[in-house]
């Protein structure tokens, strides 16, 4: 706590210095606000200007700029007044993407200090036109690139990257509508993002904030809708790790996950708080944790989490994906005071770009807690939950019974991309935990609104684990909790 404390009083101290520096009107640099004027070369002639000159502020006043790429530099902040629209091209060559420094954006930085974009304005990626015109010089061979569902795998822009940055302020904007990730901060240290607003989902993989191997983060008061993971932690490189960040106070609507670590995990995760947060109509988990590239997970503290019409509440789970060499661990998670409702519909109907179709008729599925043989997911306590599922399971549609060899014929799919749906059908209605250790479970409710034919809990090879308090509220209420290869259980 003292250390987000810390962090806190960096980034406040760092707000007041750079309000105080000098204030340069767009217009000055003949930077035009009709919507029609190609900006890029004249706004970053005013950011290099500004920057030659020490630092300053760049401010937008009511209009809409049309611009292709542009890097901020150190000391230099951009304010978007409200009414002003920072427009990107839909010329794809108006971007970085011949030779993209890391990943093509919007606006970009590298290895800059002190820079900031805030105000009440809107940065509109205008992702949709940008991507498809990409599809379209992919078809007429100018562009070389493997399309998956007319989806290119590399070169759609992003909406803000920066890398390697340290000082970063994010505050009061909207941004929209990219043609990739909306925005990623790559191993930068003392970001504030505060009271933000993410409307992107017209293409695919518009993540909605992306945290890469960054340290001293604090995200806050933000609402994201994306048609990709809301709010993700990545970890792209083996010898760093996302720690010691804060997300508070953020509401988060996906067609994928609402809060996510992964998936890429090289290196890992710790000392990361979730408070106060809420998830809606999302299709896939409310709080995933997934570490199949090697990386190592520990102290995740999450509390006050609120979740309805998701399709699942909560998924942790260690694979083997990348790195067959190397097992990732996942160590020391706390979830806690936390109420989600699941949805037996697509929660994401109506996106744009929706999550796939699975493999219909399925069967709702349970809050999953899975590592892989050997080495178990460890220390993880629940405590005063409640997860509403809607019950009604039908097991002609894809049978999972709970006898020995019932269980022992689950795959593993430690090589699989992580996420419940992988399975079709698991043994539980309320909670699956397989290869854990230490687990604690402290005041937990699974809520059944009709009866199913699996039994609420089922732990499978879970080697210590103490229950009090739990409570299964299902109609026909039949077994609540099988044990199978598990041992030290303790129910009080």
């Amino acid at each position: 706590m003292k250390r987000i404390k810390t962090v806190f009083l960096t980034l406040a101290v760092f707000s007041i210095l750079h309000l105080s520096a000098a204030e340069y009107k767009a217009s000055y640099f003949g930077i035009k606000s009709n919507g029609t004027t190609l900006n890029t070369t004249s706004i970053q002639k005013a950011i290099d200007y500004i920057h030659e000159k020490g630092g300053g502020t760049l401010v937008f006043y009511v209009g809409r700029y049309l611009t292709g790429t542009i890097e901020l530099k150190s000391n230099v902040h951009i304010v978007l007044r409200e009414g002003a629209i920072l427009v990107g091209s839909t010329n794809i060559y108006d971007y970085n993407i011949e030779e993209p420094i890391f990943m093509p954006a919007l606006v970009y930085a590298n290895k800059a200090s002190n820079i900031s974009i805030t105000g009440k304005g809107v940065i509109d990626g205008q992702g949709a036109e940008v991507a498809y015109n990409l599809v379209d010089q992919v078809h007429k061979g100018i562009v070389e690139d493997k399309l998956q569902l007319d989806r290119p795998a590399t070169r759609r822009p992003g909406g803000i990257y920066f890398r390697e940055c340290n000082h970063v302020s994010i505050s009061g904007i909207t941004i929209k509508n990219t043609a990739f990730w909306v925005q990623t901060y790559d191993q930068c240290e003392n970001l504030r993002i505060d009271g933000i607003t993410v409307d992107s989902k017209v293409f695919w993989n518009n993540d909605g904030l992306d945290i890469v191997d960054c340290k001293d983060v604090v995200v806050s008061n933000s609402f994201i809708d994306a048609s990709d993971d809301a709010i993700c932690f990545k970890s792209h490189d083996k010898t760093k790790r996302c720690e010691n960040i804060e997300v508070r106070n953020c509401v988060a609507r996906s067609s994928a996950n609402g809060i996510k670590f992964g998936t890429v995990t090289s290196g890992g995760y710790k000392n990361i708080r979730i408070i106060n947060n809420k998830v809606y109509d999302t299709f896939r988990s409310a709080f995933t944790i997934a570490t199949p590239d090697g990386g190592k997970v520990e102290d995740i503290f999450v509390d006050s989490l609120y979740a309805y019409n998701t399709g699942n509440a909560i998924f942790l789970r260690i694979g083997t994906r990348w790195n067959k060499d190397k097992q990732g661990t996942i160590d020391n998670v706390t979830i806690q005071n936390m109420y989600a409702e699941i949805t037996a519909t697509k929660p994401d109907a109506g996106y744009g770009y929706e999550g796939p179709i699975e493999d219909l008729p399925r069967n709702v599925s349970p809050a999953v807690i899975y590592g892989i043989p050997g080495v178990d997911i460890n220390n993880v306590t629940l405590r005063n939950i409640e997860i509403v599922y809607p019950g009604g399971s039908n097991p002609n549609y894809a049978y999972r019974g709970t006898k020995p060899a019932d269980l022992d014929s689950i795959p593993e799919l430690i090589d699989s991309y992580p996420e419940f749906s992988n399975w079709k059908e698991l043994p539980a209605w309320g909670l699956y935990v397989r290869h854990a250790s230490n687990l604690t479970l402290e005041n937990v409710t699974f809520t059944a609104k009709e009866k199913d034919y699996r039994p609420a809990v089922v732990f499978d090879d879970v080697k210590g684990a103490t229950l009090s308090r739990m409570q299964y509220n299902v109609p026909g209420r039949g077994k609540d909790l099988i044990r199978h290869k598990s041992t030290r259980i303790i129910q009080k």
